[in-house]
């Protein structure tokens, strides 16, 4: 009886202890005193580990701290004693946090089944949705690394960094004295030192000199106005009950030396409204925030407010969909060229808070994830372009931290490209007499590109040599051209004519070829036989073959522009005088309208029919002989200057 009596007692005290233990940290839950809450209500699943109620109100305290990725245990434990929409959403989340995205769609298919309310039937379908597309994210800048500035982060958080005229501000809980109840750790300060680009000073951090933060209170997520002039921060979580209730935005001012008194802000319109994260655009002239409304689409929006002529912010307009979502959207950034960056878990992301970016585009705002090499399961946020598009800051808690939110730099690592130079040696030539080839010095050769633009010339040297660089995998022309000469264009194409690109290995590579171009001499009244200008017997039609060759005769035109000449036609020995001179007169002008038809001009052409009193084979017998007498030649008679 005695250890029945005993025991009876114990239990009695256990459960008033169990009792005060539990209204305890109900209080500190309803005062927001989350971090307190979370202590207490472990305390009782030490000796009570099923107990639904401390399971709810521990996952709900890591919930409304941003921490939802450490309440999937209590969550579940929830679950298993009562099954309901809310449960079952935020195991969802949390799930989706640590990257389970199968157990978190699981989570949500079942969340659907236990509500009928359409909006949060739509926000499951998003949820579900947004899951289902993590395959389809790329990488918006394919080439950009992320590196922890482990030298400027401490244990504590450090986040939101922003540059402007050589200094980089940012929010961080070191050097705080008083604790922060919901979350157990240091009040935020504001926070700044020397950066030129991404090289941060880390040696001279130190709380805003000209602007004095407030104890116990946290501030963070500034802007300053593009000259310098204003400051514009979050300010919340005072104890004090003739404070503002909730997280409000604050100016600044820069007067003599330092910052004026911060005043509260007529764009947060209502005390009871949460704003946050301001952003200046470019200009100054616009300022982003995200707030959370009773107009809104469900967690925080993004708004956007004009400057006024006195110099305050006003007529506030949220950002219309698809920029803002039934899930929470912050940290905007406006960059240079109108695109808009901000973090969302309201996007598809692959757990908490991602990087996006909103274009503006002919049909609406396209809004795109940053991709994996930005973004984590962790919260990734707080974008900053010193030089834009190519470095910066962001913000993130992902693993591999210094212990909380950090700051982290970015590089645009673009492999330079593997250059190919195709080194083209060009020799001159001419013909003499005997036909033999033999070098020909200060030549003029100009090259063009595959739109006929010049692109370079020089003359040749003593040695009848040039070179120049070309480009590979493109047509060019080249011109030749000497006093006394027919000038000569000729295409050059390297096209497959160096290696292929993913095949190189050094960062520049020259491919030497050769060509050579041979000028003619330009003599007045001397013939030039046109080889294969031939006629069918008793024909002055031209005939395919005799097309071909004429298209260089064209060409020889085309490229000197200043003669003219005679196109002579002969015919063999076979008929009378009359009758041979009235057909070659006839195979001429047939071979002139021909030219003409491509393009030159009839004043710079004469047709002269010679009939058979040029024989180039007298007595001819064979037929072979025959059809060489039937010739075409040309001769300049005149040169323009």
């Amino acid at each position: 009886m005695k250890h029945i009596a005993v025991y009876l007692v114990l239990t009695v005290l256990l459960i008033s202890s169990c009792t005060s233990l539990y209204q305890k940290g109900q209080n500190q839950f309803q005062e927001g005193d989350y971090q307190l809450a979370i202590s207490s209500f472990s305390k009782i699943l030490e000796e009570d580990p099923e107990n639904k109620e401390a399971n709810l109100y521990v996952a709900e305290s890591y919930r409304l701290t941003n921490r939802i990725e450490q309440s999937k245990p209590y969550y579940e434990k929830v679950a298993m004693e009562e099954e309901t929409f809310d449960t079952y959403f935020r195991l969802g989340q949390s799930l989706k946090s640590q990257g389970q995205y199968e157990e978190a769609k699981e989570a949500y298919s079942k969340a659907k089944n236990l509500t009928l309310d359409d909006n949060y039937l739509r926000i499951l379908s998003r949820e579900i949705d947004n899951l289902n597309k993590l395959d389809e994210i790329v990488d918006y800048f394919p080439f950009m690394e992320v590196e922890n500035y482990k030298l400027l982060n401490t244990p504590l958080a450090e986040y939101s960094p922003i540059a402007n005229e050589g200094f980089l501000y940012f929010t961080s809980n070191r050097q705080s004295s008083g604790i922060y109840l919901a979350t157990g750790t240091p009040y935020l300060k504001m926070f700044r030192t020397r950066v030129e680009g991404i090289k941060v000073d880390v040696q001279n951090v130190q709380a805003l000199p000209e602007f004095r933060n407030e104890d116990n209170l946290n501030q963070g997520s500034l802007a300053i106005s593009p000259d310098g002039n204003t400051l514009i921060y979050a300010r919340a979580n005072s104890r004090s009950p003739k404070d503002l209730p909730d997280v409000q935005l604050f100016a600044s001012y820069f007067r003599g030396g330092g910052f004026t008194q911060p005043i509260w802000m007529p764009v947060n319109e209502d005390e009871f409204y949460t704003n946050t994260t301001p952003a200046f655009s470019p200009d100054g002239n616009e300022l982003y925030f995200a707030s959370l409304r009773p107009e809104g689409l469900g967690g925080f929006d993004l708004y956007k407010a004009t400057k006024l002529a006195n110099g305050d912010f006003g007529n506030a307009v949220r950002l219309g969909v698809p920029i803002n979502t039934s899930g929470n959207e912050m940290f905007p950034y406006v960059a240079s060229d109108g695109k808009l960056f901000f973090a969302s878990d309201g996007h598809a992301g692959f757990g908490k808070l991602d990087l996006f970016v909103a274009e503006n585009t002919e049909q609406g705002w396209v809004v795109k994830n940053l991709g994996p090499n930005i973004n984590t399961v962790a919260d990734d946020f707080g974008i900053f372009f010193t030089k834009y598009p190519t470095e910066g800051f962001l913000s993130s808690n992902r693993e591999g931290g210094m212990g909380d939110d950090d700051i982290y730099y970015f590089e645009d690592k673009t492999p330079k490209p593997k250059i190919v130079n195709v080194l083209l040696n060009v020799t001159t030539k001419e013909t003499d007499d005997s036909g033999a080839e033999k070098i020909l010095p200060q030549t003029r050769v100009v090259l063009y590109d595959n739109t006929n633009k010049n692109i370079g010339g020089d003359f040749s040297n003593q040695n009848g040599r040039l070179r120049f660089t070309l480009a590979p995998d493109q047509n060019f022309s080249i011109i030749a051209s000497k006093s006394g000469y027919f000038a000569k264009s000729i295409t050059y194409s390297t096209i497959g004519k160096t290696p292929r690109t993913e095949d190189l290995i050094q960062e520049v590579t020259n491919i030497t070829l050769d060509t050579t171009i041979v000028l003619e001499p330009l003599i007045l009244e001397r013939s030039i036989v046109l080889d294969n200008i031939y006629y069918d017997l008793d024909k002055a039609d031209i005939r395919p073959d005799a097309a071909l060759e004429l298209n260089k005769l064209v060409k020889i035109l085309k490229d000197n522009p200043s003669i003219r000449i005679e196109l002579s036609s002969h015919t063999d020995d076979r008929a009378s005088d009359s009758y041979n001179d009235a057909l070659s007169q006839r195979r001429a002008e047939s071979a002139v309208a021909y030219m003409v038809s491509q393009g030159i001009d009839e004043s710079r052409l004469v047709a002269k029919g010679y009939g058979k009193r040029q024989l180039i084979i007298a007595n001819a017998t064979t037929e072979e002989e025959h059809q060489t007498n039937r010739r075409t030649e040309f001769k300049v008679i005149e040169i323009k200057e």
